[in-house]
């Protein structure tokens, strides 16, 4: 990372994330659903994008981002795969305001950054508090959904392995190698696969539709989240709304120690259903 004295603007070099998920068919990933659907070809996952911001909060909090830090971003322009894209760091007294984008200049996403604790004020708690709720009802994808707990919390673990061969911004800490932490620390999009990994299957949505993610936010309440631990993993539906060309979920997911109940780690995601992908809307 670089940073700009007579700003104090950080900012990074360019990278170019891949898109991991592009053999999943039918999904935002692959070229032929997303083009289809009027994008420019497959999607690469915000969650691979937040892995690129991690180094300038580093700069900004040191390693107790690990452990109390946030994370929180809204996606606004949809790359593809080995795109060139570069974050940005705008350090603030409360939160740093954080930003990606691509070599044409367009805004691919943004949002807030911080360390010492929740984050009532961060980008993705202030979109959910902004939304236009709607009830259940007046939905037709996400018509079965209830503002609930997503059925009973289970056990989570994942590795780290695969993502590391393509991360943007390798660290010594996802390889273990870092003696500040007790383990590999798992990379933002790795955790997000973490904090998705079962509540995921249980949405049960109105027939097939294609989703993509509009905003994530990961707080670290006692963290980092390690490779091949375990967690238990209880998720709750906040919120639904729409507009014109999607169904939207709001939801949370919140990582324990099985065994002690220490809260470890919170995910906030904001999920979009494209209408013109679900055959209730012909």
């Amino acid at each position: 990372m670089s940073q700009a004295a007579e700003s104090v603007e950080i900012s990074g070099e360019f990278r170019r994330p891949r898109n991991l998920a592009q053999e999943i068919k039918g999904s935002i990933h692959d070229d032929a659903t997303a083009s289809k659907l009027g994008f420019r070809g497959g999607t690469v996952a915000g969650s691979v994008h937040m892995d690129q911001f991690v180094p300038a909060l580093l700069e900004l909090y040191g390693p107790d981002w690990f452990r109390r830090g946030t994370l929180s971003l809204t996606f606004k322009h949809a790359t593809v795969d080995n795109e060139a894209v570069r974050v940005f760091a705008q350090p603030g007294e409360a939160r740093a305001r954080l930003w990606m984008e691509n070599e044409a200049g367009d805004i691919v996403g943004e949002g807030t950054g911080s360390c010492g604790g929740p984050d009532l004020q961060s980008e993705v708690r202030q979109r959910l508090e902004g939304q236009g709720i709607v009830g259940a009802e007046t939905l037709r994808i996400l018509g079965k959904l209830k503002l609930a707990p997503m059925g009973e919390d289970v056990i989570v673990s994942a590795s780290a392995t695969k993502r590391l061969d393509t991360i943007t911004e390798p660290l010594p800490a996802y390889e273990g190698k870092d003696e500040r932490f007790a383990g590999s620390v798992l990379p933002p999009s790795a955790c997000v696969q973490l904090f998705c990994s079962v509540q995921r299957q249980r949405l049960d949505l109105d027939g097939p539709a294609v989703g993509l993610y509009g905003a994530i936010e990961i707080e670290y309440i006692d963290g980092p989240l390690l490779a091949d631990t375990e967690y238990s993993s209880h998720a709750r539906i906040l919120a639904l709304s729409e507009s014109p060309k999607t169904e939207n979920l709001w939801w949370e997911v919140v990582l324990s120690d099985p065994r002690s109940g220490r809260e470890v780690a919170r995910m906030l995601q904001y999920l979009r259903f494209l209408k013109g992908s679900s055959k209730l809307y012909g």
